[in-house]
């Protein structure tokens, strides 16, 4: 059965986009065409079948199969589902600073016509800002049921730093060729914008829900990177992008507590220093 090799299992807003561009392109690399088909959480009713059917086209100069999928991290059913059904699987996270993921997060509500007060409103008014920040509560689950070793545990300011540095580590890890990135993967992948029309926008992402559902996820991905449906929709928005503010920044760690030295005894990654986090 064609179930994958490795998996991508979260957060959102920490590079995923930019990584299933980039591991698409790798000769070695196949993935599923839909950039997370949400089987271990949404669609579980699907059956294993349907999911390994999305496996089906890989071909012998693939030497690893994978998926991308920002939501099992933080779905809780999803690390007991994927050890029972793919438990020889490698699980890759990309961490990012909490309180910068849940704004980016936030901005992305905004560019698309969901959100429009401010990122304090959005953190009361929308709890899962908050709770797919809670990285080591979250991994935790994966710890328990999966080897050490098929954890890749990464981190999105050395991916912001260095992507060919962070590339290099991913496809060592991977067991597959080294890949010289070109200047366009080199880019920030769809950055904040405003929705131009609100009611427009919503109606984008009420049919990319429908896509998904009716197992066309495909499609989704593509419509939305393509330039003319990013110009039509969206107006960037440079320098009138609201900033995460210092009272914003500390609302997230009150809420957030203990988790990211949580991550640092677990995973010995300096992100307490790194990120500015208290201890």
């Amino acid at each position: 059965m064609g179930t994958p090799d490795f998996v991508y299992i979260g957060p959102d807003k920490a590079g995923s986009t930019w990584l299933h561009d980039v591991l698409g392109r790798h000769p070695q690399v196949y993935l599923s065409p839909a950039k997370g088909l949400y089987f271990f959480d949404r669609y579980y009713d699907r059956g294993l079948g349907w999911y390994a059917a999305k496996f089906d086209d890989a071909r012998p100069e693939h030497l690893v199969r994978g998926e991308i999928c920002t939501d099992y991290l933080a779905a809780p059913p999803a690390a007991e589902r994927m050890a029972r059904d793919i438990p020889g699987a490698r699980l890759m996270v990309i961490l990012r600073d909490p309180a910068e993921r849940a704004h980016s997060s936030y901005l992305h509500m905004v560019r698309s016509g969901w959100r429009a007060g401010t990122f304090l409103d959005a953190l009361r008014e929308y709890p899962e800002l908050l709770e797919h920040g809670r990285y080591a509560t979250q991994l935790e689950r994966f710890r328990r049921r999966f080897p050490r070793e098929a954890l890749h545990v990464a981190v999105f300011d050395d991916l912001r730093a260095d992507p060919q540095a962070f590339l290099d580590e991913v496809t060592t890890w991977l067991g597959v060729d080294a890949m010289p990135l070109d200047a366009s993967l080199r880019e920030a992948r769809l950055p904040a914008g405003r929705a131009r029309s609100a009611s427009a926008s919503r109606v984008v992402s009420w049919g990319a829900h429908v896509l998904r559902h009716s197992d066309h996820g495909e499609l989704v991905g593509r419509v939305k990177r393509v330039p003319l449906v990013q110009r039509i929709l969206y107006h960037p928005l440079g320098e009138e992008a609201p900033r995460l503010t210092e009272e914003g920044r500390a609302a997230v760690v009150a809420a957030l507590g203990d988790e990211v030295s949580r991550l640092d005894e677990a995973f010995h990654l300096g992100l307490v220093r790194r990120w500015h986090w208290p201890a």
